[in-house]
């Protein structure tokens, strides 16, 4: 049997390392935004010849005065994003790849202004925000008949501490990511970070539910280890339930192609950290308040 209520201590201060090197990062270089958030051009061309070696590409067009980050995709297909561009500055970009590599075709080409950039950060913060308050809301009240020893409120404040946990794991890894590699969040990141909310909190109202039917059969036992036991009961099946999520974005990280690659792997870090947190850090957390209350009382 896992003694998750014994060794939390563990349990926290593994999560606290992880939440911490991505705090700092977070703080030192913050999230490399693309085109979504700041505005810009994105053009993807096929290459009627081989594709390139991207930093051959980006030598020439930087020579030319083009600030650009260039990412591979498939069947002989380059995307390119710029800060916003005029017409003419498409058009001279274009020409440039035709004279340096051959005939190229677009295939796609978006523009988004400054503007409307910063109308999709505030949205999406508003969403975050509102999808996280709403949690609150429904796990307080579907654990309304829930009084003692733990309050109903409690449920959805440990559960929204667990959703945190798992959002920071998450931008934390591609705040990383964006400075080491260049990797770009945009609004397929927030998509990312909204389903990752969704399916944490599922795995926590489990383990919760069977926490609170243990409340009520098992009456004047330890509440360590009523919340023990009803881990030790959902394991398997939250277990079950990730693995199979898991293996399906496994298999689009590694075949699903380049434009879709790092919202599987944003869905992937948040599915993995969602499992860890709603089994090792927002049940243990129900404890430990619940000791910090009795001390306070005493």
């Amino acid at each position: 049997m896992l003694d998750v209520i014994k060794n939390y201590k563990f349990w926290f201060i593994l999560s606290g390392i992880i939440l911490l090197a991505g705090i700092v990062s977070l703080i030192a270089f913050g999230l490399n935004a693309g085109i979504d958030f700041t505005g810009g051009t994105l053009s993807q061309v096929r290459f009627e010849k081989e594709l390139p070696q991207a930093p051959a590409v980006k030598s020439e067009l930087n020579s030319a005065g083009f600030e650009v980050t260039l990412q591979s995709a498939a069947d002989k297909s380059m995307i390119i994003r710029t800060p916003p561009q005029e017409a003419e500055q498409h058009d001279k970009l274009l020409s440039v790849l035709n004279e340096k590599f051959g005939s190229v075709t677009e295939e796609q080409f978006t523009s988004i202004g400054p503007v409307i950039g910063k109308e999709l950060r505030q949205n999406a913060a508003w969403q975050l925000l509102l999808v996280s308050l709403g949690i609150v809301l429904y796990i307080a009240y579907v654990f309304r008949r829930v009084s003692k020893p733990v309050s109903s409120w409690k449920f959805g404040i440990s559960a929204i501490i667990a959703l945190l946990h798992d959002l920071l794991i998450v931008v934390g890894v591609f705040s990383i990511l964006g400075y080491f590699l260049n990797v770009q969040v945009d609004s397929l990141f927030i998509t990312a970070l909204l389903t990752v909310l969704g399916f944490s909190v599922h795995d926590t109202i489990v383990v919760f539910d069977r926490i609170r039917e243990n409340l009520r059969t098992m009456s004047g036992y330890d509440l360590g280890q009523i919340i023990n036991d009803s881990v030790n009961q959902t394991l398997i099946r939250s277990i079950n339930t990730s693995l199979t999520v898991l293996f399906v974005l496994l298999a689009l990280l590694l075949f699903g192609g380049e434009t879709i690659k790092y919202f599987v792997l944003a869905l992937l870090i948040g599915i993995v950290a969602g499992t860890y947190s709603s089994i090792f850090i927002a049940s243990p957390l129900l404890y430990v308040w619940h000791r910090w209350d009795l001390r306070r009382r005493a």
